[in-house]
């Protein structure tokens, strides 16, 4: 019946038929704040449109806004007729539970059947080349190669950047995407972006939120997506398995006062025995760092993850007095000043450390 909630599970509910959210569903929504992206932005735009096939890729074991942009802007493309592929360089392709409500995961293909040498690539999220994983030398392959992204540690590589640190996600960019190519908003397309929007501002928590990025959200939730459903999947649901992981990595944890600068380092990592024993993927653990990060008396948190092959993923985070960014980047990765990562193939110990020296370099 009309007026009554969409059922418990459906992510995308009826939409809403208040005046307020009827009159922020019309709305122009933020746009690109940095004046020198406007020729960027056309340039963009120009060759997107042109291209009749379009290669969408988002950075190596996808994050919310990394998957959710490439997801909405490939449903968006589609509409308007393009040819769209979305892939991401990992192989396996491993779409973590806690994503899987996204629509167009219809679009996904193995990085195997992306051409050699696409016609046009835009990258989602990708803030080192590094991230493209085994899709690099297909992306760099293209005569035009289109970069979105937020990450203030992005080098600019590509031949398009529509980059804005700016940006509380790059969700917020590719919104800015779809009102340039005339894409009107519907509960696909809302569900993408506030994934993506939810994901990296921590909901709505973390300081690069912004009045406008909580008026976009209400234009997103005038389609009528559940937001409470969506949050549920993203940050309140997970196997018991994790839940044996996540005591075992608490277990493991150290607090050392005096690392960054005498402003305290928490540190904890998850060997992939772990994840064997109880049947949890890496994905999974992308929450982690945030559970580590609450410890009070620290800082800087950081959680390393051990894939299969050894590699470990550090996940970092900063309260704002320390740039973690600038560490992960002596450790080859990036990020932002408050939320950082890298990957490295040596033991638990080198990492660590090398990691504190980072931190001291950057303290």
């Amino acid at each position: 019946m009309a007026g009554e909630p969409a059922a418990a599970g459906d992510i995308t509910g009826a939409a809403s038929t208040s005046t307020v959210e009827g009159a922020l569903a019309v709305l122009p929504g933020p746009r690109a704040e940095q004046p020198g992206l406007e020729h960027e932005w056309q340039r963009a735009v120009a060759a997107i449109v042109r291209a009749p096939v379009i290669d969408l890729i988002c950075h190596i074991n996808p994050d919310g806004d990394a998957l959710g942009s490439a997801l909405a802007a490939g449903l968006a493309l589609r509409s308007l007729g393009h040819q769209v592929r979305v892939s991401f360089g990992d192989d396996p392709q491993v779409i973590p539970q806690s994503l899987s409500f996204l629509p167009g995961q219809e679009l996904l293909v193995p990085a195997a059947e992306v051409p050699d040498v696409p016609e046009l690539v835009v990258c989602f999220d990708v803030a080192a080349e590094s991230r493209l994983g085994l899709l690099h030398d297909k992306a760099f392959a293209a005569p035009v190669l289109v970069v979105i992204d937020h990450h203030a540690s992005n080098p600019g590589f590509g031949t398009h950047r529509l980059i804005d640190p700016a940006a509380p996600a790059t969700a917020v960019l590719v919104d800015e995407l779809l009102r340039r190519l005339g894409v009107p908003l519907d509960q696909q397309l809302a569900t993408c972006l506030y994934t993506g929007v939810a994901t990296d501002t921590g909901s709505f928590r973390y300081a690069a939120t912004t009045p406008a990025t909580h008026e976009l959200a209400g234009r997103l939730l005038a389609t009528g997506i559940r937001h409470d459903e969506i949050s549920r999947q993203l940050w309140d649901t997970s196997s018991f398995g994790y839940l044996k992981v996540l005591a075992a990595a608490l277990d493991r944890a150290r607090y050392e006062p005096e690392q960054a600068g005498g402003r305290g380092l928490v540190w904890t990592w998850v060997p992939y025995q772990d994840l064997v024993l109880y049947s949890v993927t890496v994905e999974e653990l992308e929450g982690l760092i945030d559970v580590v990060r609450r410890a009070a008396e620290a800082e800087v948190a950081l959680v390393l993850k051990q894939d299969p092959d050894g590699t470990l993923r550090g996940s970092s985070r900063s309260r704002g007095a320390v740039d973690v960014a600038a560490a992960c980047a002596e450790l080859g990765g990036g990020g932002h000043v408050y939320a950082a990562g890298f990957a490295v193939r040596e033991d638990v110990a080198a990492a660590v450390d090398r990691f504190r020296a980072a931190l001291d370099r950057t303290s």
